[in-house]
């Protein structure tokens, strides 16, 4: 056992965690990095099966922030437009779905385009269902975007708020509709035009400088945070004083880590929920694959979408093959599903949508992150304010998409870390 007295102590070594201790370092404050896995990169981190790389989700880079390039643009990398597809019921078509219906019969094109037309006029306060429906009309919203809802964020789109979305969804006009009804001809209406992934070592290599010169305790989980002794203990015996604390663990779990929260907070943080996620990565024999991602709306395959770590990086694949990494979402930290149901649900996916045969399949490999994504859930925003003011209270800063409970990329989770240091 060890007693380390440090300046600042960091808990978390993705990048957010990772962004606090290069500003410390930068003001010359001596801090230390606490991480419960094995590894540091949190979600960036990526790991390895007969040859081939793959990262914990979907990562791909389209910063713009001039300290994020700075670090992101040591590492050699590859750039590629931000194209993608959706795959509904055997047919494949361009992203953002309403914009590109050109390969509907025209029967089911009319239909969705009528129901456009007479889309509601006003949005119920805070719901998501309700903007869906007065943006894309009944037959576009409840045939796509409310299915991937429901499979994305593992919650019903009316229970849902709206002020995650941003630019995260593009908003309909009748001109871009009817002319992605017409012809394949349509332009890129994507929030960035260009992704930036590197040329070796998976999504991680952006980090790597920032892990290479922090001070990191792997294998670190903490077990509680005594705020008035400023002390926190680790699962392995160790201790840890500071002068200033950063967490970037998910909100709920600091909460229970801490000693006489009052009851109000545990209430809040208690009410905040994010997704788990399940990912199958598979292995092909060949190249077979072109596309850089894609989203899937048929309801009896349960991914809502994939992306190809191959197409990401060649380096990603041994030679002469390539790869796929399924990702399928729950609500809270364990899975609805089981990794038996998903690898067979994953070779249905396959087949349906017509990728490869069974024969070129090398492998299908499992893995499960406890946290994926933020719930926007109704109310969730005042719940959240609750928790982040009683951690305020405390000298306590919390940072990153958990940290923050946001939805953050991981430009702007690294910001986030970077600016929890005053």
């Amino acid at each position: 056992m060890s007693h380390e007295d440090v300046e600042i102590v960091i808990l978390g070594a993705g990048i957010s965690g990772l962004g606090a201790a290069l500003k410390a370092r930068e003001l010359n404050l001596s801090s230390t990095v606490f991480e419960a896995r094995s590894s540091a990169g949190g979600l960036l981190d990526n790991f390895e099966v007969q040859g081939f790389r793959f990262d914990r989700a979907v990562h791909l880079s389209f910063a713009t922030e001039a300290k994020v390039r700075e670090i992101f643009d040591r590492t050699p990398y590859l750039t590629h437009p931000a194209d993608s597809y959706c795959f509904d019921e055997s047919v494949w078509l361009k992203h953002p779905v309403q914009n590109n219906l050109f390969p509907l019969p025209a029967s089911e094109k009319v239909a969705l385009i009528e129901s456009f037309l007479k889309r509601p006029e006003t949005v119920q306060a805070d719901n998501y269902e309700s903007w869906l429906r007065h943006q894309y009309g009944d037959g576009i919203a409840e045939r796509y975007p409310l299915r991937y809802t429901d499979k994305y964020w593992a919650t019903p789109a009316s229970a849902l708020s709206t002020s995650w979305i941003g630019n995260r969804m593009r908003r309909a006009e009748l001109g871009e509709i009817l002319h992605g009804a017409f012809t394949s001809e349509t332009p890129n209406t994507y929030y960035t035009k260009e992704m930036r992934y590197p040329v070796t070592g998976g999504y991680k290599a952006f980090i790597q400088p920032l892990i290479d010169d922090a001070t990191i305790r792997l294998d670190h989980e903490v077990t509680a945070i005594e705020s008035k002794n400023k002390v926190v203990r680790f699962e392995n015996g160790n201790i840890a004083s500071y002068s200033k604390l950063i967490s970037t663990l998910p909100l709920p779990v600091i909460i229970k880590l801490l000693d006489d929260v009052p009851n109000d907070v545990k209430a809040a943080a208690d009410q905040l929920k994010a997704t788990s996620v399940d990912l199958v990565s598979v292995g092909f024999s060949a190249k077979l694959i072109e596309d850089l991602w894609f989203y899937i709306y048929d309801k009896d395959i349960l991914a809502s979408r994939a992306y190809s770590p191959s197409v990401k990086s060649p380096a990603n694949a041994p030679a002469g093959c390539s790869s796929l990494q399924f990702e399928f979402y729950s609500r809270g930290d364990q899975s609805q599903f089981t990794p038996e149901t998903l690898i067979e649900n994953t070779r249905h996916a396959l087949a349906k949508m017509k990728i490869g045969t069974p024969d070129d399949i090398l492998f299908m490999d499992h893995k499960f992150l406890k946290y994926g994504n933020v719930i926007f859930d109704r109310g969730m925003e005042e719940n959240r304010r609750i928790v982040l003011a009683y951690l305020n209270s405390i000298q306590i800063s919390s940072c990153g998409r958990f940290g923050e409970w946001d939805y953050l990329w991981s430009n702007q989770s690294f910001i986030s870390g970077y600016e929890a240091v005053k």
